[in-house]
């Protein structure tokens, strides 16, 4: 027997279906009186909003797997990602800290005082 989980986007449009046969069956005098566009307009009406239930919940399963998927990727890291390598433009180069308006620079008007 498989440890599979059954998905949440089976489960409730399953368990909707099952609701909907049970009201189709409690609403059949409606049927039999004749009133066939009220009867079946109700029943087509429910089964798009299941439909639409089950590929809505499917989507946000996937996106709930994928976002899993990336954390548990930033979390141990791949050996095929080349962000773990340090670009040119982030290495500390010795002239990114002196600023003509750092204290340490020479052109600053700190250190053009004559003595």
């Amino acid at each position: 027997m498989s440890n599979k989980k059954i998905k949440r986007s089976v489960i409730f449009p399953i368990i909707m279906l099952i609701y909907l046969g049970a009201m189709a069956w409690i609403g059949r005098d409606r049927l039999a009186r004749g009133e066939y566009l009220y009867y079946f307009g109700i029943i087509g009406i429910s089964l798009l909003i299941i439909v639409l239930l089950y590929f809505s919940l499917r989507k946000k399963e996937q996106l709930r797997d994928r976002r899993e998927q990336e954390q548990e990727q930033a979390q141990y890291g791949t050996y095929d990602s080349a962000d773990s390598l340090d670009s040119p433009d982030s290495l500390d180069s010795p002239d990114s800290h002196d600023s003509p308006d750092s204290p340490d620079s020479p052109d600053s008007p700190d250190s053009l005082v004559v003595k």
